[in-house]
């Protein structure tokens, strides 16, 4: 076992009572003492916890109904600042690593998100004119957003049409590449002139590998062009759902092999400011989905349902909920300006923010109508 320098310590002011003891002894047995073990001292209980399955802590105190058992529940469960690995709630040590000190100065000497510099970004906000709240658009957006004001949307959410070839309803997804990305640069241009001020755009993107188009790359270096702050990259893990393939390139040699990848890639950026205003008591997510989703790696399932919609490419609800659950607070606006068959709209609407979804199909923009109004094709 580790030293007790490795372990937090709770103490529990208690006579120690054989009662006590008895717990005590209860709650060694029910959790590894590498994770977590208890002490009984004259006047005192100590708790010395490492890490913890929170649903073992749960079911220990359901089992014990005990003055002891449920203070150490209740003193467990006060503990807010955590980190999570392997299903289990690390308490010691959890945010350790080596200290900058001075590190603003040191991120002043760097010039901190100097590709930024000069963007002359306004930062006075607009409201997005009622006529287009709450709405699902059938037309081009690039025509659609040039109807709406500068610096009126909180949060931009989407996954443009992957240029793959898929088959999509009234649009074809085989341009050439330099016209493909023409006009989906011209529609993020309207998309960032909206954008308010400390908003944020996420973009759900996967590269063309058989093509050797690293679309995720043009898509940043678009951005960081247009003088916007680099949030980060989320990598959607999707669990070896393209692995079934065999294109393996040059079987068994070095001349061309060819990689094969799980995940897809959300890249994240902001506009004028990498914080964002709004109220306190709008921010919905709870302090387990912050400390689960702060690391930047998802694994989510792929929509299953995607014959159900019609739509040879739909991200699945989760991913949507937990991109506007961390970048959105409740009220706030949200925009997909390839709205498809309406996952971003039905989830923002879900979460109590106004919303806008664009798709230039009148297909795909029924289905998310219906979506919207709880029932339909498509729904669950």
């Amino acid at each position: 076992m580790d030293g007790e320098n490795a372990y937090l310590a709770i103490v529990l002011p208690r006579a120690a009572t054989a009662a006590d003891c008895q717990t005590v002894a209860a709650f060694n047995r029910f959790f590894p003492p590498g994770d977590v073990y208890a002490r009984a001292e004259e006047g005192k209980v100590v708790i010395c916890l490492k890490q913890l399955d929170f649903r073992r802590l749960e079911e220990f105190a359901a089992a014990r109904p005990d003055e002891l058992a449920q203070e150490i529940f209740r003193r467990i469960s006060d503990i807010k600042s955590y980190n999570i690995r392997g299903g289990k709630r690390i308490y010691a040590n959890y945010g350790a690593e080596r200290k900058v000190r001075q590190r603003k100065l040191k991120e002043e000497k760097r010039d901190k998100v100097f590709y930024a510099r000069g963007h002359n970004f306004a930062p006075e906000n607009n409201a997005v004119p009622p006529a287009y709240a709450n709405r699902i658009i059938c037309g081009d957006s690039l025509k659609i957003l040039q109807a709406l004001p500068d610096n009126c949307v909180d949060l931009i959410f989407t996954s443009p049409p992957y240029n793959f070839g898929l088959e999509y309803a009234e649009q074809d997804d085989d341009h050439y590449w330099q016209d493909y990305f023409d006009k989906l640069f011209a529609v993020f241009d309207q998309c960032i002139r909206v954008l308010k001020f400390g908003g944020r755009i996420a973009v759900n993107v996967q590269p063309l590998f058989s093509d050797y188009i690293p679309t995720h790359h043009l898509l940043s270096n678009y951005f960081l062009g247009k003088k916007l702050l680099w949030k980060g990259e989320i990598l959607w893990e999707k669990n070896n759902y393209n692995c079934k393939y065999t294109a393996w390139g040059s079987w068994k040699s070095p001349a061309s092999p060819y990689l094969k990848y799980t995940w897809e890639f959300i890249e994240i950026f902001c506009k004028g400011s990498l914080k964002k205003v709004g109220a306190k008591e709008n921010a919905d997510i709870t302090a387990e989905e912050f400390k689960n989703w702060v690391t930047a790696k998802w694994s989510i399932a792929p929509e299953h349902k995607m014959q159900a919609y019609g739509h040879p490419a739909v991200f699945p609800e989760e991913l949507a909920r937990r991109i506007i659950k961390l970048f959105s607070f409740r009220g706030d606006f949200v925009l997909d300006p390839f709205n498809g068959t309406g996952t971003t709209t039905a989830v923002a609407q879900r979460l109590g923010r106004k919303f806008l979804g664009i798709d230039i199909a009148e297909k795909y923009c029924e289905i998310a109508r219906a979506r919207l109004a709880g029932s339909g094709e498509g729904e669950d």
